[in-house]
């Protein structure tokens, strides 16, 4: 079993374990032994629970990029985020286990707002979208709120098709193109002038 084999197997155990158990019961130990997983070889990859999470992360990233087309970038962007929301739905319970978990477990809840932001720029990037400097910093974390509008909307979509899921990212995507529109349009306009800023030769009556 390759290191790649090996991390989702151990994932899949550990979120697993989270859904039965409850999410700070879960254990890398714990994991690895349910899993029939070399003991050793897991702590020498994971770390804790937070690694667990960054190690998914990062999977669930891979996942979302693979097999990105020369679709237009909003319809690209759509598909990069369903496929992420995939690799969570295959893991549900024990998913919405660590989401009920992170009001309870701020440093979780840092690490993972930390972690998904990155994650925001390189399915900007993916898509086709420009992440880098101010203005890709704030696509980021505007796609980071669309991300958390989504999957608070997968939380309570039970339907196979996830067609809930998909009208909120949707209209998720539809609100932050719409921002990023009325923001650029702010910024190409310039503020009109005060009375005091009119030059002083101009601003007095006669000749």
């Amino acid at each position: 079993m390759d290191d790649h084999d090996f991390d989702r197997a151990l994932i899949a155990a550990f979120f697993d374990l989270a859904a039965r158990k409850g999410w700070r019961s879960a254990s890398v130990a714990g994991a690895a032994r349910a899993a029939g997983l070399d003991l050793a070889r897991a702590r020498a990859r994971f770390a804790g629970r937070c690694a667990v999470l960054l190690r998914f992360g990062s999977l669930a990233d891979q996942a979302a990029l693979e097999g990105v087309g020369d679709s237009a970038p909003r319809d690209a962007l759509f598909d990069i985020v369903m496929r992420r929301i995939d690799v969570l739905q295959s893991h549900r319970d024990g998913v919405i286990a660590l989401l009920q978990a992170l009001p309870f477990d701020p440093p979780t809840a840092l690490l993972l707002a930390s972690s998904s932001l990155r994650s925001m720029g390189w399915l900007l990037q993916g898509a086709g979208i420009e992440s880098h400097g101010l203005k890709g910093r704030l696509r980021a974390k505007g796609l980071l709120a669309v991300w958390l509008w989504t999957v608070r909307a997968w939380q309570r979509d039970l339907s196979e098709d996830l067609s809930a899921t998909m009208a909120a990212l949707d209209q998720a995507l539809n609100r932050a193109e719409q921002a990023e529109a009325t923001l650029a349009s702010r910024v190409r306009t310039p503020a009109p002038r005060e009375v005091d800023d009119v030059p002083n030769e101009l601003s007095h009556e006669g000749p």
